[in-house]
């Protein structure tokens, strides 16, 4: 079985991932500017045909490891990504209440990006 690779389509916002050609899952996002910058995953989706081979987990791992590239946080909308972010504490820091609540309004300002 060949590896997963995982791509940014930020314009798209989309962290997908790929075994071949082949997008096996997805987390889909948008980038908060205010009151801080953050990514904002609002759910993650696995093909059924790949599901229990840890896509999901790989997917939430590396949109973390994009924010601390970028000097960011993530403030996860998506039930899984949060999930994930208590279960991995050392890898997910906990986001601001007041940037989780700006992003909730963001998201009901623009119910039609997702």
């Amino acid at each position: 079985m060949s590896e997963i690779e995982i791509r940014d389509d930020r314009a798209a916002g989309r962290l997908e991932a790929l075994r071949g050609d082949e997008v096996t899952g997805h987390i889909a996002y948008f980038v908060l500017e205010s009151p801080a910058r953050a990514l904002v995953p609002v759910h993650t989706v696995v093909e059924p045909a790949h599901e229990g081979k840890g896509i999901a987990g790989s997917l939430a791992r590396e949109l973390y490891v994009m924010a601390a590239r970028e000097g960011i946080v993530v403030a996860p909308l998506c039930p899984y990504v949060v999930k994930w972010a208590e279960r991995h504490p050392e890898q997910a820091p906990a986001a601001d209440p007041e940037l989780l609540e700006a992003a909730k309004d963001w998201l009901r300002a623009h119910p039609e990006r997702f």
